[in-house]
């Protein structure tokens, strides 16, 4: 396994994390504990979830299962880096949601009871709280960092001016901030590039890759339809993703042929290739596809590949390839 260090803290993880989101509603907990554990022998140690994840929105089924998988016992929380999340609704009531003093208060606790442990290695923000200021967030972290319940924080779906917000706000308090920012980012959609990127970089913020084969567009969609086989990526929103950009994964899934490799594969690679990205956050549903997506970290792509998948998929803004200003300005 490869690990780097989160952002600029001392943090080590590895490069392929493991996302919880199908813990319940498409992994049994037996599975779900068979990943964990396939993880851990690979040397994954970097697992993400959220205090929302599981058969029903706020029910917190993913952490329990996360939880009842700790408490077996053999070192499970000792060797993993566990990265959760608050923000979203978990009630009906009024401060259920979002980042008040209150409610982190509330959801860290009540995190923390279904996964079965004393602290949060990472506690990352689910969103931007456009209402509640910066001041009253960080005392909070600070408060659950002084308590040992909490040791890092991040951030999730943020602008980059959102990450430059938080991290004046942090130096302000003489505190750390933020570590990481969980940002939807894949090679068909690159905007990250023109602002988070760069100044999660300036930061020291570990960019963590969410949705990085883009709802399994990537991962082959087009070849697994036409041998006959089920894809979630023919049916929904993705779906209506594949009928628009047809003819650009149709290059791609050809490029990946020529290299003789898995696209899904290709996909992950090129996000591991990219300056400042910690690493993809993968979504296995089965062991079996952990054990997959480890082919990644042996994949080196060369610049003419990377050129060719810059043709393929463009970078965005008018001058492409360039952070912001220079992506739209002279």
């Amino acid at each position: 396994m490869q690990y780097t260090n989160l952002g600029r803290s001392g943090l080590s993880v590895s490069r392929l994390i493991v996302g919880t989101m199908n813990f319940g509603p498409q992994a049994s907990e037996a599975e779900s504990h068979a990943i964990m554990d396939r993880a851990h022998a690979h040397g994954i140690n970097f697992f993400d979830t959220a205090n929302v994840y599981g058969m029903e929105p706020g029910d917190g089924v993913t952490e329990e299962i996360i939880g009842r998988w700790f408490a077996t016992g053999g070192g499970r929380r000792d060797k993993t880096v566990l990265a959760t999340k608050a923000y979203l609704p978990t009630g009906e009531w009024p401060n259920q949601r979002y980042l008040s003093a209150l409610n982190i208060r509330r959801a860290c606790e009540a995190s923390l009871e279904r996964l079965r442990t004393d602290h949060i290695d990472l506690f990352q923000m689910h969103h931007i709280d456009r209402t509640t200021p910066w001041e009253e967030i960080w005392e909070a972290f600070q408060v659950l960092h002084q308590q040992g319940k909490v040791l890092y924080f991040g951030s999730s779906n943020f602008a980059g001016w959102h990450l430059a917000q938080a991290q004046e706000a942090a130096r302000a308090r003489h505190f750390l901030g933020l570590v990481s920012e969980q940002s939807r980012y894949n090679l068909m959609t690159r905007w990250a590039e023109l602002e988070v990127l760069p100044a999660a970089r300036a930061y020291g913020i570990g960019v963590i890759p969410w949705g990085p084969l883009n709802g399994g567009v990537l991962a082959g969609a087009l070849r697994k339809h036409r041998q006959g086989g089920a894809s979630r990526s023919t049916t929904g929103r993705a779906a209506a993703t594949l009928a628009e950009h047809r003819e650009s994964i149709e290059a791609y899934e050809k490029l990946c042929a020529d290299l003789g490799e898995d696209p899904a594969h290709v996909g992950l690679a090129w996000l591991l290739a990219q300056d400042g990205v910690t690493g993809p956050i993968t979504g296995p549903r089965t062991a079996e596809q952990l054990d997959a997506s480890l082919r990644a970290l042996s994949i080196t792509l060369d610049d003419r590949t990377l050129a060719e998948l810059d043709r393929i998929f463009p970078p965005p803004g008018p001058n492409g390839a360039k952070p912001a200003p220079e992506a739209y300005a002279w």
